[in-house]
């Protein structure tokens, strides 16, 4: 990949009824080549087709941050991404780390095929239709060094990609010492985010739970990233770049496990957002 795209797409704002929803795409008037893409209003992405590494959204920058530490700075990956949207780290990605392999798994094939019209993505970029947990399934083991889970349908993860058993199969996806990743939202009491982290720690001997502090705390919904592997995360130079960001994060090493891990006959779509919750006025 030599650069972002030198031919800006129609900046007017599009609109498509998809398979879960009305998709809109937005300029951003202040950004040009910057666009986000909401489903029935709630923001899924921003994409800067200018500046692929602009991640407006604290919680993509945040796995950005895992990307950038997980190998030597450019050395290429090989990445499965479960939850598409409108690509904004598989862009980054292929930006910070050319010659990336990278595979994409996206439920909503209308979705894709809106994005792809109107934001095309760069070469080295995969994207398959299909469900994340049956994608996961037919996977060659050992395939894959990042597995990044960033899957809701609105904006809630379904409940079937939260039990123990879904972890498994990503992890077997992974290569010895690969990181799995997992963008999560949940409130107070956050009663979803603590099962969450005691299913990925049923799998993975290092676990690592970042997010700000005040939803730490239960003062506020946000989201929560847990990420998990087989061998010790970098986690103090993750934690030196989390700290730096405008929306600072705290990260937690091995977390407390204050519930029981959850399986596929408990699990439960994650909590719905309060209401406002993403205002776009």
């Amino acid at each position: 990949m030599t650069g972002p795209a030198a031919d800006l797409p129609d900046p007017r704002p599009a609109e498509r009824e998809v398979a879960l929803g009305v998709a809109k795409l937005m300029p951003d008037i202040d950004e040009e080549g910057g666009w986000l893409l909401t489903l029935d209003g709630t923001p899924q992405s921003y994409v800067d087709l200018q500046d692929p590494t602009h991640l407006e959204f604290e919680y993509v920058q945040r796995i950005a941050h895992l990307l950038d530490v997980v190998a030597a700075p450019g050395e290429p990956l090989d990445v499965l991404h479960l939850g598409g949207g409108a690509l904004t780290l598989p862009r980054y990605l292929a930006w910070t780390r050319p010659g990336s392999r990278q595979q994409v798994v996206e439920v909503d094939g209308p979705l894709t095929e809106f994005v792809a019209e109107h934001l095309p993505w760069p070469f080295g970029i995969d994207v398959v239709v299909g469900d994340a947990r049956s994608a996961l399934e037919s996977m060659t083991p050992g395939t894959f060094d990042i597995v990044v889970a960033d899957v809701f349908r609105g904006s809630r993860t379904p409940a079937h990609l939260t039990s123990v058993e879904f972890v498994r199969l990503a992890a077997a996806t992974l290569r010895p010492g690969g990181c799995y990743a997992a963008n999560l939202a949940d409130g107070p009491p956050l009663a979803f985010a603590k099962a969450q982290v005691a299913t990925v720690s049923a799998v993975f001997d290092h676990v690592c739970l970042v997010a700000e502090p005040s939803v730490l705390r239960g003062r506020r919904y946000g989201n929560v990233l847990l990420i998990g592997s087989d061998e010790p995360l970098p986690a103090g130079e993750l934690s030196r770049l989390l700290a730096a960001d405008p929306f600072p994060a705290r990260l937690t090493e091995s977390p407390e496990q204050a519930a029981e891990p959850v399986t596929d006959a408990t699990a439960e779509d994650s909590p719905p957002p309060p209401a406002g919750a993403f205002s776009l006025s």
